[in-house]
């Protein structure tokens, strides 16, 4: 069968860029996954995308679907055919849904009896008439939060569309798309091409816009030529960019013929604390800010143009021109800001409200301040840092640095506090509060800033909670996955051994509060339930966190340690990961084996086990031999389960497995004699309590 390349493009407006990649994956899969469909074979698949394309290149893709060979069966023939032999609706229903007339059909006998049966050979339908409804449908299904309608049309699509260009091979796959025509012609750069290009074939779509329409379509190869401009010119007017891969991605997705160019600004505004100087420009401006050697700031940045201009110094000049009053409006509010202490800005929190229900950002401050305060004795460290933390930790939302630029809360609060005179562990604090702010962020490093981070995520999440605001599907607008995370991801990796549940009765009980006086003397109950709710939506993040990100950690696993109820995140830790390390061992498979064969011989007994073991029974030498190593093992794994090594007590166990296997090869549990099985089970009894120390093994497969 003939094989030719494919091209899909969908020419638009500027899309929008921070979910430009995305959209082009998903793009390329959804096309993908509908040619596979179909079954149209195919070769590799690429996506490409610019501020104004989105496209999908696909090598070798075949003319035809193979021969369909279609195996169906239908309705029995009893309720096929009526009395006097006549097809039925069920019967005529069939044969129209696959195509064929009532005498084509046969007949199929099977234990439950003779049903129709349809089995056909038909020849493939030409990829020409399938894929017009595969594109569509790929692009119906792209991840786009809010679609536009343009014109008078009813067509929708995340930007309106200017042309589409579909080819198999040198042919125009003719179809109507998104309001369109589809064709061969796309266009190159605005300015640079703005002639129309006619595609021969998809081979040569990348080459042509490139070289005639001065269109770099590779998103991968566009970001390496940014990233190496980027440094290179930085470089030359004496310094080493600072480049973000976050902001590489998104000047990629603003880019098709990037130029990156350097410019300067007034050194005065070094002054200015670094993080507001890079959120000036690199958040605000899409600029990469540069430093020496030695790491400090620069008064130098490049930016990226999207054009090559015949005189980059005008360039240069607009982009230098764009950020000065910036860096002068941070420098007024820095200046501003700090005339006013944090601490006197408290005093206004009251009326800012953080939540309806839950009250002002002075209602929350006073609940994490206690919070804070009980989480830092718990730890063993000194409450007072924790609490004035707290007092201080939203103080900076009233700032202009910060109403100007959100990204920077905790950062200026910081800045703040050390110039009001705030002790250097109380300034870190603030800052901490928000770690981690994303996966693989740092988590706080100061014990004030630990017991803050925890405090203010854990009164978030109780709050949403408790007015029936929880999480749902994609919706989650205060964060509460992310923060519930975070807070574990705190707990484990600086190892502060907490219970969970008591945390959130804590929290909980300062929120029923404020919520019962916020409702002005009408009752809001909350249920008692809630504390349950969220420690389950904990747990979930907590699995989440390890089957993603923990090598050789599988849901039975974490449901394993889960069946033992840990007390904390940190005891929850210790064990999965003893639980992984057993299982590398060659004794493990073995031993859960056991473990399930015992739960069954336990339950189908039908006989309460008893506590005691009675020795004067133990007759078979395998069993004796069992009771003694069980009896020489107990008190050493007690003492490494109270101690919380479980590594330690899984590699003990795992030197029973002589012991088990010999048992179970020899001796018969469910012995006549009453007296001897009671015993068995009794001893079977204490080897499962043995195994369930650290984790439920019987939920291991195997």
């Amino acid at each position: 069968m003939k094989r030719r390349d494919f091209l899909v493009e969908i020419g638009t407006e500027e899309l929008p860029p921070k979910s430009l990649w995305a959209l082009a994956e998903s793009f390329r899969d959804s096309v993908i996954s509908g040619l596979d469909a179909a079954g149209l074979a195919h070769g590799k698949a690429q996506a490409y995308a610019t501020p104004r394309r989105l496209a999908v290149f696909v090598r070798r893709l075949a003319d035809a679907q193979g021969e369909q060979n279609l195996k169906r069966r239908g309705p029995p023939v009893s309720a096929a055919f009526d009395a006097g032999g006549e097809p039925t609706r069920a019967a005529l229903a069939f044969a129209e849904s696959c195509g064929v007339a009532i005498a084509a059909l046969t007949r199929v006998t099977e234990p439950k009896g003779d049903f129709l049966f349809c089995s056909i050979t038909r020849p493939g339908a030409p990829a020409a008439q399938l894929l017009p409804a595969i594109v569509q449908r790929a692009l119906d299904g792209l991840p786009i939060a809010r679609r536009m309608r343009w014109g008078a049309g009813e067509v929708e699509f995340v930007r309106p569309v200017h042309w589409v260009v579909m080819l198999h091979g040198g042919d125009v796959v003719d179809c109507d798309l998104l309001g369109l025509r589809s064709g061969r012609t796309t266009r190159g750069h605005r300015f640079h091409s703005p002639k129309p290009i006619v595609l021969r074939s998809p081979r040569g779509y990348v080459d042509a816009l490139e070289k005639r329409g001065f269109v770099l379509v590779d998103f991968a190869a566009r970001r390496e030529r940014i990233a190496a401009g980027v440094a290179a010119a930085a470089r030359e007017a004496g310094g080493e960019a600072m480049i973000d891969p976050s902001v590489l991605d998104e000047v990629t997705a603003l880019c098709e013929w990037p130029v990156p160019i350097a410019g300067t600004f007034d050194a005065r505004f070094l002054e200015l604390p670094p993080e507001v100087l890079i959120a000036t420009l690199q958040d605000h401006q899409r600029y990469f800010p540069t430093c020496s050697a030695a790491g400090g700031l620069l008064p130098l940045f490049v930016a990226v143009a999207n054009i090559e201009s015949r005189d980059p110094a005008q360039v240069r000049a607009g982009n230098e021109r764009v950020v000065r009053p910036r860096l002068a409006d941070a420098a007024f509010f820095y200046a501003a800001d700090r005339k006013q202490t944090l601490a006197s800005r408290g005093q206004t929190l009251g009326a800012v409200t953080f939540q309806a229900r839950l009250g002002s950002l002075s209602d929350k401050t006073a609940r994490i301040t206690a919070l804070a305060g009980q989480i830092a004795a718990l730890a063993g460290n000194d409450m007072a840092p924790a609490q004035r933390a707290a007092e201080l930790a939203k103080c900076d939302l009233l700032t202009a640095m910060v109403g100007e630029f959100p990204e920077l809360q905790g950062v200026m609060g910081r800045y703040y506090a050390t110039h009001d005179g705030e002790s250097a562990e109380v300034a870190a604090a603030i800052a901490e509060q928000y770690l981690p702010r994303y996966a693989g962020d740092a988590v706080p490093a100061t014990s004030a800033g630990l017991a803050l981070a925890v405090a203010d995520k854990l009164d978030t999440i109780v709050g949403i909670f408790a007015i029936g605001q929880k999480p749902t599907g994609a919706k989650d607008p205060f964060g509460l996955r992310r923060a519930a995370l975070g807070l574990l991801r705190i707990l484990i990796e600086k190892r502060v051994g907490m219970d969970l549940r008591e945390l959130i009765v804590a929290a909980l009980e300062s929120v029923r509060a404020d919520i019962q006086r916020l409702a002005e003397g009408k009752p809001l109950p909350v249920a008692d339930s809630v504390v349950d709710e969220i420690y389950g939506f904990m747990m979930e993040r907590l699995r989440a966190w390890y089957l993603e990100g923990a090598p050789g950690v599988t849901t039975e696993m974490f449901d394993a340690v889960l069946d033992m109820r840990p007390v904390s995140p940190l005891d929850f830790d210790d064990r999965l990961r003893a639980l992984v390390a057993f299982l590398a061992l060659p004794e493990a498979a073995s031993l859960t084996a056991a473990n399930k064969r015992i739960g069954n011989i336990l339950r189908k007994s039908g006989e309460q086990a008893s506590l005691r073991v009675d020795q004067q029974l133990l007759s078979d030498p395998a069993e004796r031999q069992l009771a003694a190593a069980l009896d020489e093992l107990r008190v050493e794994i007690e003492g490494t389960i109270a101690g919380r090594r479980y590594g330690d007590a899984m590699r003990r166990l795992a030197t029973l497995r002589p012991a088990v296997d010999t048992f179970f090869d020899r001796v018969m549990v469910m012995a006549d004699d009453p007296a001897v099985r009671a015993n068995r089970l009794a001893l079977l009894a204490a080897l499962q309590r043995l195994f369930q120390h650290t984790a439920n093994l019987s939920r291991l497969p195997g």
